[in-house]
């Protein structure tokens, strides 16, 4: 097993690969299937797995940023600079986001109408929900003590949570934002320009939620009983899991709604409920695969795509969709697709590969060019 302090980032990025290889799969089968192998069973299936990647990386950015936030309160930092930090990387990464559906919209120029560059994408919605959880930071923490961050970091971002899922619902439907422009409301709840929610979009509801639970979980994770004892922690992990998916199975098996328009699997507090339990179950099975497992022994390929998952994002989504697809859309068996699959998935290994080696290379380069001028007397 790989060292402790490598050890707590490797089953993030773990957690983060396995993203990329679950978007991968969903992707590729979804733009190359022919439309009978789509509505087979096995696409339905490969389908269904599409909804964790989006879920999953959204959690995880909760959870880096709650260890994040520990670390610079350890190092003495003030809650406002931390916050500012945490703001000014979300606007970095909603630049990105912007960038990249400029890029998508120039390689589909006269085939992709102008609102693409609008679109909210599941990047735009990351970036918002950092730059969120930046301000909601500062207003929690302000002048309080460290020894309190946790507990009211974690029960204030449940309650956000809780928030967020509630008004779902009607922010979709009886209470649309429709006074705003579209490009804006189109962050509440989807609707693009296209009149209605659209479920295809990425909008803060419900999608930051898990955002907001990964902070949760983050700071309870890093609390001292979560700390001393993690079998115990991941029991309680495992447990809670399974707990909130039979929750969310049992209210939605009730005869009365609460809401006048109920759509389980797009708005539904209780379809949110059974994908959080399922995450918190992925994350314990993953915190056992590479404490106790295979997961860091060796080079890990799901550990590699996970350190690029940004690049490798970026990328595939050409290769699958884009001009530079390398199969027709909507063409292939499910054989066909799979190798379309397994040449994608080894693409952007060896790209994330060549991405790691040219920063170590590049970040090493100063210092032998600086032994270099000391060897000389150049220096």
């Amino acid at each position: 097993m790989a060292n402790q302090p490598s050890f707590r980032l490797g089953y993030i990025d773990w957690l983060r690969g396995l993203a990329c290889l679950l978007m991968f799969q969903t992707h590729c089968y979804d733009a190359w299937l022919m439309p009978v192998a789509r509505n087979s069973t096995f696409g339905m299936w490969s389908q269904l797995g599409g909804t964790f990647p989006a879920p999953l990386f959204l959690f995880l950015a909760g959870v880096s940023l709650a260890i994040t936030f520990e670390r610079r309160l350890e190092k003495g930092l003030a809650a406002g600079e931390i916050a500012k930090a945490t703001v000014l990387r979300g606007a970095q990464l909603f630049g990105l986001a912007l960038l990249f559906r400029v890029q998508e919209f120039a390689l589909s120029f006269r085939y992709a109408p102008w609102s693409d560059l609008l679109r909210v994408d599941i990047l735009n919605t990351i970036a918002v929900s950092i730059i969120l959880i930046g301000v909601f930071f500062w207003l929690v923490m302000g002048g309080k003590r460290r020894e309190r961050m946790r507990f009211e970091l974690a029960a204030s971002a449940a309650f956000v949570v809780a928030a967020i899922v509630l008004l779902t619902p009607l922010l979709w439907t009886r209470w649309r934002p429709s006074f705003l422009p579209w490009p804006i409301e189109s962050y509440i709840n989807g609707v693009h320009n296209l009149g209605e929610p659209q479920a295809w979009l990425f909008p803060i509801f419900p999608w930051t939620a898990f955002a907001f639970a990964g902070l949760t979980f983050g700071c309870l994770w890093k609390s001292d009983n979560g700390q001393r004892s993690h079998v115990f922690a991941l029991l309680v992990l495992g447990g809670t899991g399974l707990l909130v998916v039979y929750a969310g199975k049992f209210f939605d098996a009730l005869r009365f709604q609460i809401y006048p328009v109920y759509d389980f699997w797009h708005t539904s507090p209780n379809f949110f409920l059974i994908r959080l339990g399922l995450l918190l179950l992925i994350v314990t099975l993953a915190y056992v695969w590479c404490r106790w497992g295979l997961g860091q022994w060796g080079f890990s390929p799901v550990i590699q795509l996970g350190n690029t998952s940004l690049l490798v994002y970026w990328v595939h989504i050409e290769f699958v969709y884009g001009r530079f697809r390398i199969l027709p859309h909507h063409s292939q068996t499910v054989a066909g697709a799979s190798r379309g699959l397994l040449t994608i998935i080894l693409a952007m290994l060896a790209l994330s590969l060549a991405r790691t080696n040219w920063k170590r290379f590049n970040w090493h380069r100063p210092t032998c060019e600086r032994r270099s001028r000391i060897a000389t007397g150049r220096a």
